[in-house]
């Protein structure tokens, strides 16, 4: 298959939006507001120090996606790279569409010198993801998420 990964471009914002919606319905059986989703992926596009998105394009749509966050780590004097929002439409699951993504990301980490490990979080339940990561080389962390939500999960109203 030929597939051009690449980072994302506002004009991808729809797309990504929509992956972001079937992501947590499929893994989380959670229904997002389209809407919100769009303006979050619109805002992270228009401000890089948030992150940014790598897509794999077939040359008629995007078929994957991940997002990149960033997390300084005083401990390393380095920042850690965050895994998020990782999609690869169903019709193009098992081809490898994810693992260029992957691979594109470590490429792109090791040349920024400030860059220290690539993480992630998988579902507990997600097996599948599991096992898809771990045959890239990832390994389970010592450490376990923990988290709070503000009042109002602070998200954006539009």
């Amino acid at each position: 298959m030929n597939l051009v990964i690449r980072q994302a471009e506002l004009a991808d914002a729809k797309r990504i939006a929509s992956f972001n919606v079937a992501l947590a319905r499929e893994t989380e059986n959670l229904e997002l507001n389209p809407r919100v989703v769009g303006i979050g992926v619109r805002t992270l596009l228009k401000e890089p120090p948030h992150g940014f998105y790598v897509v794999a394009d077939n040359g008629k749509k995007i078929i994957g996606m991940a997002m990149v966050t960033f997390e300084w780590s005083d401990w390393r004097n380095g920042q850690w790279w965050w895994l998020q929002s990782v999609y690869v439409d169903p019709a193009f699951r098992k081809q490898g569409v994810f693992t260029r993504i992957y691979d594109y990301i470590v490429e792109l980490a090791t040349h920024q010198r400030r860059v220290c490990g690539i993480r992630l979080y998988v579902e507990k339940e997600n097996r599948l993801a599991q096992r898809t990561y771990r045959a890239l080389g990832l390994a389970r962390s010592g450490y376990s998420l923990m988290e709070t939500a503000l009042a109002d999960g602070r998200k954006v109203t539009p």
